[in-house]
């Protein structure tokens, strides 16, 4: 009789351990979603910023059609395609930007400095989501490596986490505007 209380006990525990680790890996996941909507929220501010600047009549026209077509192509990339539309949004940011004149011409027209705040905090603000979302992956990834998550399919039919790997490197200018270095104007 102490036989079956003790094998009771023991997959009891293991029961209790695969349901924690399950509960854990679903955590992970919602963490996962979240950081990924925040991720496509500041990305969609990026490229609206862009978008507006590239609209405001400041930039030679050149200019302003790549840029807005690298943001116009950005927000309306399917999301196999999303990766390498962001990134050629960042390099469209700073092949036009990359210039200080550029920036004190946008900043001298009429609502230039808050487009230009705008667009450097979102700038900003888009590698930072990034990372959250691929530290999010990175340890969801980790756990479902694991044995006892493959044997007991604790995962369920959840799809396996990707990264989100884009180039979101900011154009110096607008780094250093939106550190308060550079002067507007």
């Amino acid at each position: 009789m102490t036989t079956v209380i003790w094998i009771a006990v023991v997959l009891l525990l293991i029961g209790v351990y695969l349901s924690w680790t399950a509960g854990r890996l679903d955590r992970l996941h919602a963490r996962i979603d979240a950081a990924r909507a925040a991720l496509d929220a500041q990305l969609l501010r990026r490229a609206s910023a862009t978008l507006e600047l590239a609209t405001s009549g400041v930039f030679d026209p050149a200019s302003a059609m790549v840029l807005y077509q690298a943001a116009h192509a950005a927000r309306r990339a399917p999301e196999d395609e999303r990766e390498v539309a962001e990134s050629e949004l960042s390099q469209a940011l700073r092949a036009v930007l990359g210039d200080r004149e550029q920036l004190t011409a946008v900043s001298e027209v009429p609502g230039g400095p808050e487009a230009v705040a705008e667009l450097a905090a979102a700038v900003r603000r888009v590698p930072m989501a990034r990372r959250f979302h691929n530290d999010a992956v990175r340890a969801a990834r980790a756990l479902r490596r694991h044995r006892k998550v493959r044997w007991f399919r604790l995962a369920g039919h959840a799809p396996f986490p990707m990264a989100f790997d884009m180039d979101d490197e900011a154009p110096e200018v607008l780094a250093a505007y939106g550190n308060g270095t550079a002067a507007a104007g």
